[in-house]
C-alpha cells in the first residue's frame, strides 16, 4: 500500500506548494482538487497544469486520485446529479465531464465524485438511483474515452450511504469505468465496519480514503488515532486483500493546520507500523 494526502486540507495554500508540502513530510502521493482554491476545471489553463506537472515529477509524488466534488466552494453538494431540474442538474454533469478531461491531462487513473447528492423533497430514493444512473450514463462515455475511472464515494446523508446502496447501484450500469471510492470513516457513521466492507467492495475499488471519525459516528473528520475507528483493523483488512494502490488521508477540516496535520497523519501511520 501506498499513502497519499488530500489537497482539499490545503486550500490555504497553492496547488505546487502543496505537493512540495507532502513530499517533504514523506507521503507517496497527492490526492489533487479539482476545485474550492485549486484546480477548478472552469479555471485551469495549460500553465497551471504544467506548473504541478513539474512539481510531481521534481518530488517525486504521484497522483492518487482527482477529488471532483467542489463544483462550487459555497456548496459543494448542489447542483448534484440529481436535481429535479435538468438544467441544474447538467451543471453538475458538464462539471464532471470537464473534470474527467483535466485529469487526462495530468494522466491521472480516477476522479472521486458525489454519490448522487441529497434526494430532492418529494422524490424518492429509487427515482434518485435511476437519475444518477442516467447521470452516470451520460459519462461514461467520455470516462471510456480518456481512460479515467469515475469513483463513487458513499456518503453520509446522500443518495448512496452504504456496500448495499453501492452495489445496488452498480449493477444498474454497465461501464468498467464506474468504481467506488471507499471511504472508511463514511462507511463507519453509517454504522458499517469498514474492515468488514473492504471484501465486499474490494472488486469495486480502486482507491480508499482514510480519517477517524468519534465515537458518535458524525460525519466530522478526525486526525487519526483522535477518533475510535479502528484504523489498524481496517488497514490491515486492505492489505490482505492484496490491495497495493493508494490510500489517501482527507482531513478537510484542518485547513487552518493543514502541513501539521498531514505530518502528524503520516507520524501515526508511521508508528504504527504502515509506512
Amino acid at each position: 500500500m501506498q499513502f497519499a494526502f488530500s489537497a482539499n486540507a490545503f486550500q490555504e495554500y497553492g496547488p505546487v506548494e502543496t505537493v512540495e508540502t507532502l513530499a517533504d513530510i514523506g507521503y507517496d502521493g497527492v490526492e489533487l482538487l479539482f476545485g474550492g482554491s485549486h484546480l477548478h476545471p472552469a479555471g485551469t489553463d495549460g500553465s497551471d497544469i504544467a506548473a504541478v506537472a513539474d512539481a510531481l515529477d521534481e518530488t517525486g509524488l504521484e497522483i492518487s486520485n482527482c477529488n471532483a466534488f467542489m463544483i462550487s466552494a459555497e456548496d459543494f453538494q448542489h447542483p448534484s446529479y440529481i436535481e429535479a431540474d435538468a438544467e441544474y442538474r447538467q451543471e453538475r454533469i458538464d462539471y464532471t465531464r470537464e473534470a474527467l478531461q483535466l485529469a487526462e491531462a495530468f494522466d491521472a487513473a480516477s476522479i472521486s465524485i458525489q454519490p448522487g447528492g441529497p434526494i430532492p423533497a418529494g422524490k424518492s430514493r429509487e427515482w434518485g438511483m435511476e437519475m444518477f444512473a442516467e447521470s452516470m450514463r451520460e459519462l461514461t462515455p467520455v470516462a471510456e474515452q480518456v481512460a479515467v475511472d469515475v469513483l463513487v464515494e458513499p456518503e453520509p446523508d446522500l443518495l448512496i450511504e452504504t456496500t448495499e446502496q453501492y452495489l445496488d447501484f452498480a449493477n444498474r450500469l454497465d461501464s468498467a469505468a464506474i468504481g467506488c471510492n471507499f471511504d472508511a470513516g463514511h462507511l463507519y457513521c453509517v454504522g458499517e465496519d469498514p474492515a468488514l466492507a473492504v471484501e465486499t467492495l474490494a472488486e469495486h475499488t480502486p482507491h480508499y480514503h482514510l480519517e477517524d471519525i468519534p465515537a458518535d459516528r458524525t460525519h466530522e473528520h478526525t486526525q487519526l488515532g483522535d477518533g475510535a475507528m479502528d484504523i489498524n483493523g481496517f488497514l490491515q483488512a486492505v492489505e490482505d486483500s492484496g490491495y497495493n494502490g493508494f490510500i489517501t488521508v482527507e482531513l478537510y477540516p484542518y485547513q487552518e493546520t493543514a502541513a501539521e496535520t498531514a505530518r502528524d497523519a503520516y507520524a501515526y501511520l508511521d508508528e504504527h507500523g504502515w509506512i
